[in-house]
């Protein structure tokens, strides 16, 4: 054995080692992020379904319930409209991993006859 060669291999499996280490964290970030995605949108969805049952009452006891449904499941308001019988909210909520805010749109009908009566 030389004299100039110890040492080598620990170094190139420190090196292997940390490019597995970067790789598997940059992996379970994005697997985050699109779980993130995923349950903005759902919020999205949610949100504009409860607002658009409350539709017939008027856009700010749409927008308000759609407001709380937003925030029960882990989103905020950013935005509510509502076009005859037709609400659009979109949502954000911010991520832990990353300096981003995730928004999602979602857009919902009434899911009965507007002419008539509901509780």
């Amino acid at each position: 054995m030389r004299g100039g060669d110890a040492g080598t291999g620990t170094a190139g499996s420190v090196f292997v080692c940390l490019v597995l280490m970067f790789f598997t964290y940059a992996g379970l970030t994005g697997a985050a992020l699109v779980l993130k995605r995923e349950r903005v949108g759902a919020a999205a969805d949610l949100a504009a379904l409860a607002a658009a049952a409350r539709a017939h009452q008027g856009e700010e006891e749409a927008c308000s319930i759609a407001a709380e449904t937003a925030m029960a499941n882990g989103a905020d308001l950013h935005d509510c409209a509502l076009h005859v019988h037709t609400v659009t909210v979109t949502v954000a909520s911010p991520t832990s991993l990353l300096p981003l805010t995730l928004r999602a749109r979602a857009r919902a009908g009434p899911a009965h006859d507007p002419t008539e009566e509901v509780e």
